[in-house]
């Protein structure tokens, strides 16, 4: 199961790790997102203990979906080394299996 990232818990869990991140940006009413949620909870237990995986509510942190300029749902933001350095928008080419090997890329 994908983790959730806040506002209180992005620095430490995402910004600070030392494993690459997948963040998924998401919202409730958002049909796309509710169709890769799934791809990603399972991406999470796939990858448990050599990448993070996660999910911020961009209704409920605005703050964060700002931070990182979020204007498109479903947004997936890879970051290394506390830094974004890939973003996937919209559910194109998104598979469980293009979203592992992008993390163990980074690893």
């Amino acid at each position: 199961m994908a983790l959730q990232f806040t506002s209180d818990n992005f620095q430490a869990e995402v910004l600070q790790s030392e494993q690459p991140v997948l963040v998924d940006f998401w919202a409730e009413w958002c049909g796309p997102c509710k169709m890769i949620g799934p791809l990603v909870d399972s991406v999470a237990s796939d990858t448990e203990g050599t990448a993070k995986v996660g999910k911020v509510d961009v209704d409920t942190e605005q703050e964060l979906a700002r931070t990182y300029n979020i204007q498109s749902l479903p947004t997936i933001a890879f970051f290394k080394g506390g830094e974004v350095v890939e973003t996937l928008i919209g559910t194109k080419g998104v598979t469980a299996e293009a979203l592992k090997e992008k993390l163990a890329a980074l690893a």
